[in-house]
């Protein structure tokens, strides 16, 4: 009779968030959440590939990034673009033949500065004429443009990318590939997000295509799920980067944490998404937000 105790490899941490077999595409992956994401992927051991439309901020990432056991490729384009959507799924097809497991569809933007209350003031809420004068400030192409990029571009990057992604899962026993979308709190929040209603609304948009996304993928064996990130330290933030393709946030938000997020916070979010340990979950969202859908009024 046996009397050795089980050993449970696959409880350990090295196996439940081991990325080493991955190989990945991580879109604006060159800054902000883009790169924490990046980063976290990189030094534990997959192979990330990262777009973005400025070839200056893809070098200087893979010059500064490029550490651990994986390693980092540029892959410029514009992923706003359905022709360079499909582009880049070719190009990619052409460099690993044998398909990829994680596509990151983290690109995204914000037009909203005619009328974010952190640039031009809040109008005067008892008034029917303030708010109308403030919101109309709003144009039409700002609203275009944000839903272009933040959903349309998002919905061409995953169609593009499928078949790369379940080829992947083929090659890979055990495991299914997935899209993970950066969508926001935003696209969850009720309130006027800070008067940036085009963002926000984008974010609510891409979330339920998200839904929809991991249903269409369901027997093709491609999960979908969302990470919805609070206040990080990003370009978007705080309204550049420094020489480190970092931002940095001087601020304290009134979360039940106290703090912005971290890379540490976001590192653990994809890594478990991606890691055998989050084999299990599709169509799920993420909040990395330190509680604060807990103390402001959410639709969740």
């Amino acid at each position: 009779m046996a009397t050795g105790k089980s050993e449970n490899h696959q409880l350990k941490t090295s196996d439940l968030f081991d990325v080493s077999h991955v190989t990945a595409v991580v879109t604006g992956g060159g800054t902000g959440i883009g790169l924490m994401i990046t980063q976290a992927l990189v030094t534990n051991g997959a192979k990330v590939y990262i777009t973005g439309r400025r070839e200056e901020a893809l070098d200087n990432a893979i010059k500064q990034y490029n550490t651990g056991s994986g390693s980092l490729h540029a892959l410029p384009g514009d992923v706003s673009s359905k022709d360079e959507c499909i582009r880049l799924a070719k190009e990619m097809e052409q460099k690993e033949p044998n398909g990829i497991h994680l596509l990151v569809n983290n690109a995204g933007i914000a037009r909203d500065v005619n009328t974010q209350f952190s640039k031009v003031g809040k109008p005067d809420f008892s008034s029917a004429d303030a708010i109308s004068q403030h919101f109309l400030k709003s144009e039409e192409q700002q609203w275009a443009d944000t839903f272009h990029t933040n959903v349309a571009g998002q919905y061409f990057m995953s169609m593009a990318f499928l078949p790369l992604l379940a080829k992947g899962t083929k090659q890979t026993p055990g495991y299914a590939s997935s899209v993970v979308n950066v969508s926001s709190i935003s696209g969850a929040m009720k309130g006027s997000s800070g008067g940036q209603f085009a963002y926000a609304t984008s974010k609510a948009a891409f979330t339920h295509m998200s839904r929809m996304l991991a249903t269409t993928f369901a027997d093709v064996k491609v999960r979908v799920n969302v990470i919805a990130p609070g206040i990080f330290p990003s370009e978007m933030t705080a309204g550049e980067s420094g020489e480190d393709n970092k931002s940095k946030l001087d601020m304290s938000p009134s979360n039940p944490s106290g703090r912005t997020g971290e890379d540490s916070d976001m590192a653990a979010t994809i890594l478990f998404l991606a890691g055998k340990g989050g084999l299990f979950y599709n169509e799920q969202i993420l909040y990395p937000d330190g509680g604060n859908t807990l103390v402001q009024p959410a639709s969740n």
